[in-house]
């Protein structure tokens, strides 16, 4: 494995950290700022909503600079974001961190999956990818007991510290790790990695939305997260009000669910090289399914634990793919790359928003698994005619 992948993993799960350890930390940041639970809850929002504008603003600004470069000076920022949270002395301060740091999330991961790809063989592009994103799967199984543990022993600014400290490691990970030309060539190297070419103007950037194939991947992943992630922030209730299971229990389930976005990410990364489309295909399906039966089973605690981790498994196995296949037709444009992380946060807050006004609407906590399967289900018919379009369109030999 080239060090290079081993340093943006370690970037990915640094990021992953301060996305997820802050719901850990909640109670702490506002008694520490006298605030409510709904004003510490904006440092989640806020962040969600920094990555969404960052991913594309940042991606378009530094179209002309080499990828290494701008890689490097995202993970400072991201330093420096977590350092201002950690030396905060009022709310407004942290949220401007969370902010900051937020900024450089969409664009790492964008930018970051075109390096990933140019340092390994053509064949295992999903695979390098999916190596990448482990850092955030990781995260995600780690980051709420994390925040949790370091905040409760000692304080809720240590947790910040060692995010900021890893950010560092990263840093220098990537400036020593990462070769300084990889994702810049436009053509297979000598060596017969993939180096995607490299539009270096922001119009440039923005005509690899001409492709439909790119927005029909886009669509596909916005409603394929979103139904998984609007399943999952309500699955604490469905957990507690359905299955039976005690707060208590909330935690560990969660480490099952993270788990199986860990298996899936390195399973869908393999898969992806082999048969990308089919494979997106599939696992979106499979989510489709996994969700259906949650809703039909969630009264079950041995069903609800084997379907937690098959919803992790399913619901990441598509990043990778998703990733490739993006960047494929728009021409290895980071822009797009970028914008794939962004239709997978926007896809979260419309899952959310539709879960939420399903129980408003009286219809019990089983409903978010409900309504993300369906959103899934339209994810599978997207793809399904990506892929057909794709096939038929593709020149015969």
């Amino acid at each position: 494995m080239p060090g290079g992948l081993v340093a943006l993993a370690l970037g990915g799960f640094g990021i992953g950290l301060t996305e997820f350890l802050i719901a850990g930390l909640l109670p702490q940041v506002a008694s520490s700022f006298a605030v409510s639970e709904a004003a510490a809850g904006r440092l989640i929002s806020g962040y969600a909503l920094s990555v969404a504008v960052g991913a594309i603003a940042l991606t378009a600004a530094t179209a002309r600079l080499p990828r290494k470069q701008v890689l490097v000076g995202l993970v400072a920022l991201f330093v420096v974001g977590n350092l201002v949270s950690a030396l905060a002395a009022s709310y407004p301060v942290m949220l401007l961190g969370r902010i900051v740091a937020a900024l450089c999330h969409g664009s790492f991961f964008g930018i970051g999956s075109l390096v990933a790809r140019g340092l390994v063989a053509p064949e295992r592009t999903s695979r390098a990818v999916a190596v990448m994103f482990a850092g955030l799967t990781l995260a995600n199984v780690l980051g709420v007991p994390f925040g949790a543990l370091v905040g409760e022993r000692w304080g809720w600014r240590a947790a910040f510290w060692a995010v900021t400290a890893i950010g560092v490691l990263a840093l220098a990970g990537i400036a020593a790790l990462v070769p300084g030309g990889a994702g810049e060539a436009k053509s297979t190297t000598a060596e017969g990695r993939w180096d995607p070419p490299a539009p270096t103007s922001v119009r440039a950037q923005f005509r690899a939305f001409r492709s439909w194939q790119v927005w029909l991947t886009l669509t596909a992943t916005a409603l394929g997260y979103g139904g998984m992630f609007g399943a999952f922030t309500y699955i604490a209730y469905t957990f507690t009000e359905v299955g039976g299971f005690s707060s208590g229990d909330v935690a560990w389930l969660l480490m099952v669910y993270g788990v199986g976005l860990v298996v899936g990410n390195m399973v869908g990364g393999r898969a992806a090289d082999l048969d990308r489309d089919r494979a997106l295909v599939l696992s979106l399906l499979g989510l489709t399914v996994t969700l259906a039966l949650f809703g039909l089973l969630a009264g079950d605690a041995t069903a609800s634990v084997v379907l937690t981790f098959l919803m992790g498994v399913f619901g990441f196995a598509s990043v990778p793919g998703m990733i490739t296949r993006v960047t494929d037709h728009a021409h290895g444009a980071a822009l797009a790359a970028s914008a794939n992380v962004s239709a997978s946060n926007l896809g979260n807050a419309l899952g959310a928003w539709l879960g939420g006004l399903a129980i408003t609407a009286g219809l019990g906590y089983t409903a978010p698994l409900y309504v993300g399967a369906g959103l899934v289900l339209t994810a599978v018919v997207v793809m399904a005619v990506a892929a057909h379009h794709a096939r038929s369109s593709a020149p015969q030999t």
